[in-house]
Formats: structure tokens, sequence, C-alpha cells
């Protein structure tokens, strides 16, 4: 009877999940041009690809989103039988979202910060201009309504956080330079003292966005791993300067025993256990400058040892051009990963669902391009699972971020994907809101 009544719930699920998106034309917000196919035999860039676009088929071209942000009655739009309401908002960069055992929700709150960066980018990222925050915020919702109850600064005068984590009598966060942990305390949710200890120095900062740094624990508890963003788009600045980057760490829960869990994965940012099998999965962000339909962001399985081909190959062994003459010897055939979620989407968010009335599978927040003509991404797409793996094509699940294509305009853009044990909240760090998604 379970298994009778999850299948009804996932046809139920992709039928509405169509046919939401042949009817964005007519929504509220005059959406129309929200709607990116996920086709893979029109792009060639979702699902488990037999073909790719050839490098240069068209021009590299950059393509900035103008940040409007959301209206008092405007919000995402969810398949029919969800419905989306602000978490929490007026905030400032809330990046990452992290659901403790207890319930409790923190949030951190960092920017990119560059010198010398174009006027146009810097205002891609957020509807105002100001400072990294650099904090961590404490939410707690205690009628499970979707909405916060309370918020509380717990932590500040960090260094670009990111990764949360709760693990015994400690609570964990991942600056762009280092592992920090706080004594904590599990039954009331109470940091022991704001004073952390720092256990593991990182390579700071990164190309682009690539300063974060996300963490979970394996199933058993016993490690940790964090996930580091390359330094380059390609190693363009020097191999020696990738040192410990492009990679997923394993390390001891008190910082000790590190070593490279996987590498060749140029940044990967979203991270989750797949419920089905226990196994660590990742979402990674792939290189720019080789055209508009290469090379898609993904998905996928992480092997221990495994190495996935950056900066020399994508999708398995082919060749990037920019490194077609000077590859050394001693690089292993990469893997390919397990399911592409479109070219340059900036696929950031990963998570498993986690909460009743959502279907079985792999929910992906893209924050959207910058490095494409037209856009892609800047919404959150569903991939079914069956049996541990990607089970079908993907599908729009939470979209109306994109506001006018002609003019550049969205509304704002998402990261970040967590389930509580009723909902999924999102993080839109360019519009300084938290959505949460509420099966009805």
């Amino acid at each position: 009877m379970k298994g009778n009544h999850f299948i009804i719930l996932f046809a139920s699920f992709n039928i509405l999940s169509m046919t939401f998106i042949s009817c964005n034309s007519s929504n509220k917000q005059n959406n129309s041009s929200d709607t990116t196919s996920t086709d893979s035999s029109h792009y060639g860039e979702y699902g488990s690809l037999e073909r790719l676009a050839e490098p240069f088929s068209t021009e590299p071209k950059n393509k900035f989103s103008k940040i409007l942000g959301w209206g008092p009655d405007q919000a995402p739009t969810a398949p029919d039988g969800f419905e989306v309401v602000r978490f929490a908002d007026s905030l400032n960069s809330p990046r990452h979202v992290y659901v403790a055992p207890n319930g409790d929700i923190f949030v951190a709150q960092a920017r990119t910060e560059k010198e010398g960066e174009d006027a146009e980018k810097i205002d891609s990222r957020n509807a105002f201009r100001d400072k990294s925050p650099n904090e961590i915020i404490l939410f707690k919702d205690t009628d499970n309504d979707g909405k916060h109850d309370s918020q509380q600064v717990i932590l500040k005068d960090l260094k670009q956080p990111f990764g949360m984590l709760v693990l015994g009598k400690f609570f964990y966060v991942a600056n762009t330079d280092g592992l920090i942990r706080y004594g904590y305390n599990p039954e009331d949710g109470t940091l022991v003292s704001p004073q952390g200890e720092q256990i593991l120095t990182l390579p700071a900062g990164g190309y682009n966005n690539h300063w974060t740094r996300n963490l979970i624990s394996n199933k058993a508890g016993d490690k940790i791993f964090i996930s580091v963003g390359s330094g380059s788009n390609v190693g363009e600045n020097g191999m020696e300067y990738e040192e410990r980057r492009a990679a997923i760490l394993e390390v001891n829960p008190d910082g000790s025993g590190e070593r490279i869990y996987a590498s060749g994965l140029r940044n990967p940012v979203g991270m989750d256990l797949n419920p089905q099998t226990g196994i660590l999965w990742t979402a990674v962000n792939e290189r720019d400058e080789l055209g508009d339909e290469i090379v898609p962001d993904y998905i996928t399985e992480v092997k221990l040892g495994g190495f996935y081909g950056w900066p020399y190959y994508y999708w398995g062994n082919n060749v990037d051009p920019r490194w077609k003459d000077s590859i050394p010897n001693n690089i292993p055939d990469a893997i390919r990963p397990d399911y592409a979620v479109g070219s340059h989407t900036a696929s950031l968010g990963l998570a498993f669902n986690k909460a009743a009335g959502f279907p079985e599978g792999a929910f992906v927040g893209q924050h959207g391009s910058w490095n494409r003509s037209e856009f892609s991404g800047y919404k959150v797409i569903f991939v079914p699972f069956s049996s541990g793996k990607p089970s079908g094509e993907p599908t729009d699940f939470l979209t109306g971020f994109i506001a006018n294509k002609g003019n550049n305009e969205v509304y704002g853009r998402p990261v970040s994907v967590a389930f509580t044990k009723n909902y999924m909240l999102v993080t839109d760090d360019a519009a300084n809101i938290i959505w949460s998604v509420i099966k009805k």
C-alpha cells in the first residue's frame, strides 16, 4: 500500500510540474520569460548525456542580471499543491541555510568581495550594495507554519562563512579560510561560548564566487566533508595555486586526518547524503568561456579517490581545448558525472527530499547564468531518483525568478536548498529573502 501511494504521488507531481511549466505564461508576475527548456534532446545539457555541444560552437558571451527584488505581494511559483511563503525577509545576503537535528534553522550571511570588478557584475549579485555581513543567524519556527517566530545573530565578524554543521556537542562553521568549531549544547540548541576554535586552515577565496566552503558529515558521524572551489576558471593561474582546491576534503571531527576525498570538481558547493544509499552527492559548477551550451553543471555521486576531470577534462574524458597540448602524463582518467543540470546554470544548492508530500529525488538550486548569451537557471529544479540514481528528466519546481529576459531583469536568485520535517527552504541571496515551500 505504501509503495502504491508513492507511485501515485510521484506520477501526480510530474504531471502537475509539466502543467505548471506550460502555464507559466499566464502567471500573475508576467514570468513568461522564466521558462527554460530542460529537454536534453534539444540542448544536450541535461541528464546522462551521450553527446555535448562542441567547444566554441557559439561565441562566449556575458549577460549579467539586474536585481529588482520582490514586491510585497510577489513570490516565486511552485507546482499546484504547494504554497510559497516568506520564511524571513529584509536580510543581507542569506547565502546558505542549514537545518539542525533539533529543527533549528541556521543561515549564513556573506557576500563576494573582490576589488576592481565591473559595476554591472557587482550589481548582478544583490539588490543593494554593502559589505559582506559575515554572520550566522539562528531562526526558530515553533509552530511549523513556514514563517520564522524568532531570529538572533549568534555569530558575527566571521570570514565569509558558508557551511554549518551540528555534530555531537559542537557547532561547526566553514569560513572561507578555515573550519571553526564552537561548544554546543544539543539539549537546548545553544552555543556554549561564542569563542570558537579553528581546527583546520583552508585555502581562502577563489575564482569568481568560489569562496564558499560547505560542510556535511558522513552517515556514521565520524567524518566531515568540506567542499572547496577552484582558484581559477581552468587552471590559468598555475596548478600550484590549486592545491587542496577543486576538491572535497575529508577530516575527523577534531580537524585531524585530512585527506582529499575526491578531486577534479571545479566548484562543488551543494552537498547531501542520498537517503536511499547514504552516499555523498554534490552539485558542481563547471567551467566558463567555452560557449553557451557547454560545459553543463552537474550533480554526481562522489566516489572516494575519484577524479572528475577539472581542469584538463570535462564530462568524462573530453579534453578542454585550452589544455589540449599540455596535460601532464600522470593525470588519471576522469569519472563521468551522473547527471547534467544545464550549462552555466550556477547550480549551487542540493538537497534530497526530507519533508512529507515531496517526491523522491534531488532538488537543485540554480543561482543563474552570467557567462551565456541568454539566461539559464534562475530556479529550483527537481531530479527524480530511484534505487539511489537519477531516473528521469528534470522538471522545474520553483520558478518565477526571471522578470524580463529582454531587459536582463530578475526578481532574485535562488541559492541554497534545505528541508525541515515539514517544508522546503530556499535562500534568495540577491533579493535578501528566505522562501519556504509547503505542501498544502
